[in-house]
């Protein structure tokens, strides 16, 4: 009896023994995010997750914090850098500590979906991808494309002459506010929360804005207008600290890579989609769209990045050059 005793205490430890290392290796990464549930890239994130889990036979998690949970983009960079946090998908913002990201807030950059996806996915997109890696010691993952930004009126905009003097809101970037100047336009930064009651008021005559948000936010039913501009096209990056990544397995490297390819062509696919989508929704609650002349606006703001942005100039005519 007690050698059966000893044997099974045995046998107990022997277990334990094994489990312990199996649990100590679980890795989960926390991806915090500015989007609500409902947003594509929360969707991209969750198809990351589940492609992890499944590929990594559930290792590694990844665990998904929506709507600011971390805090802020800035916030969350922030805190992948002191490990807080370890992923996040951002922009422009990553132009603090990588000056070749600040590119993407160039107006007219990018000529249409192909364009972007050629420098996004070319050598040009590698090499803000390193100077990113270099600069904020974060390696980007993969790449999600984010909605044209659309003048919207109460009267038609197919020309620079026709957005001469109008009174616009703008987010507070110097992109923005020098471009729309030089088109001819009053361009003034204001809080997107105040922006529905401006236009309603009069205070504004148009704004600029993705079709999401002109949906989301009702404009519709202060504008009568989307002019399609589309003089911002842009990506934006999901990212993960290169502490953490050397952190993993060059399996769980591997898996973690292949998720995040899966995830970009699910967020592709969902995101034409809803253009369209978003489209027909807009018109059916009365917005009607115009044709604006894009190489007349592009000509207004083509020698914008050698006056004001000097330090672009060189990627700004090589992303240019590439047809």
């Amino acid at each position: 009896m007690k050698k059966s005793i000893n044997t099974l205490l045995m046998l107990s430890l022997i277990l334990i023994m094994v489990a312990v290392p199996t649990l100590a290796s679980t890795v989960t990464l926390r991806l915090g995010h500015l989007s609500n549930t409902d947003h594509l890239w929360h969707k991209a994130c969750l198809k990351l997750a589940e492609e992890v889990k499944e590929r990594t036979d559930g290792v590694v998690k990844v665990e998904i914090f929506p709507n600011e949970i971390l805090g802020s983009e800035r916030e969350t960079l922030e805190g992948i850098r002191i490990g807080a946090a370890d992923m996040t998908i951002t922009g422009e913002t990553l132009g603090n500590w990588a000056p070749k990201v600040g590119i993407l807030g160039a107006m007219y950059l990018f000529r249409d979906s192909e364009h972007i996806n050629k420098i996004a996915s070319g050598p040009i997109g590698e090499e803000i991808e390193q100077d990113i890696l270099d600069k904020a010691n974060m390696r980007v993952l993969t790449w999600f494309e984010r909605g044209p930004r659309y003048l919207t009126s109460n009267r038609p905009i197919r020309t620079p002459e026709d957005a001469k003097g109008l009174k616009m809101r703008v987010p507070n970037v110097p992109w923005f506010i020098k471009g729309w100047q030089e088109i001819g336009a009053n361009p003034a930064p204001m809080a997107f929360s105040e922006v529905f009651t401006a236009l309603q008021q009069g205070v504004m005559d148009a704004q600029e804005n993705p079709l999401a948000l002109i949906d989301s936010a009702k404009f519709y039913e202060v504008q009568d207008y989307v002019n399609l501009t589309g003089h911002i096209r842009q990506w934006i990056y999901l990212v993960i600290g290169e502490d953490q990544y050397q952190n993993l397995t060059a399996d769980q490297q591997k898996a973690l890579q292949t998720a995040a390819d899966i995830a970009h062509d699910y967020h592709q696919k969902l995101f034409f989609k809803q253009q369209d989508e978003l489209r027909a929704s807009l018109e059916d609650k009365g917005m009607e769209f115009i044709e604006a002349d894009n190489a007349a606006f592009r000509e207004k703001v083509n020698n914008l990045v050698y006056e004001e942005f000097p330090e672009y100039i060189d990627l700004y005519e090589r992303i240019q050059a590439v047809k």
